[in-house]
């Protein structure tokens, strides 16, 4: 037997609330987030906002006073780069609970979003944490000083 038009109606309203409440702390959780994530050579750290906007450039150690202007112009470009990829990941994984179809109310399908399109096809490559840029597992010793990039 199937449910009464009334009763799917109000769970479907319960849903919609709930979901509305869901992307509203969501969205004040994004407005807070910023990634920080250093150069491969270590010289640089580059801060980005929630927007994936540049927000700060640090630059660690005096090594840049060792650097061509090319050498450090890459640094800060690849630091910023993989920063503002990190910020465009954590997006896609906060919205992602409302792509998905609704368990309780089928007629609410979710909805689709080209995260490649807006963010670039970089976002869709696998996002190995714990794997070095050369493919080599991440030292023990960076993760337990804290040293993995990111404040």
């Amino acid at each position: 037997m199937t449910e009464p038009l009334e009763k799917r109606l109000e769970k479907a309203m319960a849903e919609l609330q709930a979901a509305q409440e869901a992307v509203a702390r969501t969205e004040r959780e994004l407005r807070q987030a910023s990634f920080a994530v250093l150069s491969s050579d270590r010289a640089v750290r580059a801060t980005v906002g929630p927007q994936g906007e540049l927000t700060g450039i640090e630059f660690l150690e005096n090594r840049y006073r060792d650097m061509s202007p090319q050498e450090l112009a890459a640094s800060v470009l690849e630091a910023a780069g993989a920063a503002r990829l990190k910020m465009n990941r954590h997006v896609m994984k906060a919205m992602a609970p409302f792509t998905e179809p609704s368990a309780e109310v089928p007629e609410l399908k979710g909805f689709e979003l080209d995260w490649e399109r807006i963010f670039g096809p970089a976002v869709l490559e696998e996002d190995d944490e714990d794997t070095a840029r050369d493919g080599r597992a991440t030292p023990a010793w960076r993760d337990a000083l804290g040293d993995d990039g990111e404040d």
